[in-house]
């Protein structure tokens, strides 16, 4: 009998294994990059003492968001919650009404419609994108709800359902023609959350540019990172100012300590901005190397049995996360504690929002559940080596190789 199976478990002695090639350095699920302008301009902030949310950067940075998004205008705002109230406020979501987002995104989504006193109504997710299931949306409203003076009702609450906010999944474009349709044909208005998708294109355009309004978000853990910061952006001049106005407690524009309407205290302060702007300068780079990173992984596993997301036609993924699925749900956690033992990091996927208390539409949403369950975050910040990907590879392959009951059917 091995002496070494006696006394350690098999995943134990795959873990050390693999340490033995490859080394054992921790690799984390994700890491800023401040190798460019930021230490420059934050002194150069500090120095013109303009820390507030007055200031070069903050104007800079919208300025170049919209360059680079090719909206016409973006507002800097504190975080990407704040960005998404705004705009759902300006897309006329009010209190009683009702506002169509996916099961399977970030609770975020979900927070700024009930902070305009309207209630999220659920829908389900398509496996290819992640996102909202354009068929089976246009499925329901047709069997749910009735057209009154141009609004969309809800036969069962009489509720007026406002608008749909499709969120792209880790990078993946959701289905934007799909979604067009349903929100033109049942008189909805789309705001997208692009939160996690920078840097992502739809047939040529970039997203968060299709509907009324986009949001985006800055959080340490997004492609560029402001620490914590969002973004309205808009083609539309009237609501880029009606954005600004809501940001900056209602004030007037040119007329100091004047405010003609109820407003939020939401704007970007300049030290933010100048991270920021030093990190929009590297995009592309980032951008570059987390399309490569997937393109590794892909490679890496291409024998495996774990499903990547695919890019379909005219879809281009900023791939902000790479995320797999898994044949069986009942493998995700014992994978997470086996990359975990080989200083992994790694995380699941959203929680179904829907099943959490305080939200009442309980679906059910099926294909939200089944890809929250099976989905794994893996390692994807731009520092990344291709030994790292090897590293968590390699894990993953040996833990196939394991039969872990759950992961081969066994």
């Amino acid at each position: 009998m091995n002496v070494l199976s006696t006394q350690t478990s098999l995943s134990e002695q795959v873990i050390a294994a693999i340490q033995t090639v490859i080394g054992s350095d921790p690799v984390v699920l994700h890491e800023p990059s401040f190798n460019g302008n930021e230490w420059l301009y934050l002194k150069e902030c500090l120095d013109s003492t303009f820390v507030s949310s007055v200031g070069k950067f903050v104007d800079r940075l919208e300025a170049d968001l919209a360059a680079f998004t090719g909206a016409k205008y973006a507002v800097a705002v504190v975080n990407g919650t704040a960005a998404l109230h705004i705009a759902l406020k300006l897309a006329g979501v009010n209190f009683g009404d009702e506002v169509l987002i996916p099961a399977l995104t970030f609770v975020a989504t979900a927070n700024a419609v009930t902070y305009c006193g309207a209630s999220p109504h659920f829908v389900d997710s398509e496996e290819r994108t992640l996102g909202i299931d354009a068929e089976k949306l246009r499925d329901y409203l047709k069997s749910s709800t009735e057209q009154h003076a141009g609004e969309c009702v809800n036969r069962t609450t009489g509720r007026i359902i406002r608008a749909v906010v499709p969120m792209h999944t880790f990078g993946h474009p959701a289905d934007v023609e799909g979604l067009l349709a349903v929100a033109t044909d049942y008189n909805l208005a789309l705001v997208e959350d692009a939160a996690e998708s920078l840097g992502s294109y739809y047939h040529g355009q970039h997203t968060g540019t299709f509907g009324l309004m986009g949001t985006l978000s800055f959080n340490g853990n997004k492609t560029i990172t402001t620490g914590e910061g969002g973004m309205v952006v808009t083609c539309n001049h009237s609501l880029y100012e009606k954005a600004w106005k809501y940001k900056s407690q209602g004030v007037v524009r040119g007329r100091d300590y004047w405010h003609d309407s109820i407003g939020f205290n939401y704007r970007m302060n300049n030290i933010c901005a100048a991270i920021g702007l030093a990190q929009l300068e590297r995009i592309e780079e980032f951008l570059e190397k987390k399309r490569l990173i997937e393109a590794w992984y892909r490679e890496e596993l291409a024998e495996s049995q774990v499903v990547f997301q695919e890019e379909g036609p005219g879809v281009h993924s900023s791939f902000w996360m790479v995320s797999i699925l898994l044949p069986h749900s009942s493998a995700v956690e014992a994978l997470r504690r086996a990359l975990a033992d080989a200083e992994i990091e790694t995380r699941p996927l959203f929680s179904p929002i829907h099943l959490m208390p305080m939200l009442d539409d309980k679906g059910p949403f099926p294909v939200a559940q089944n890809i929250s369950a099976r989905g794994l975050n893996l390692p994807s910040w731009p520092g990344l080596t291709r030994r790292d990907i090897a590293s968590v590879c390699d894990t993953i392959k040996r833990f196939f190789e394991s039969g872990k009951k759950g992961f081969s059917g066994r």
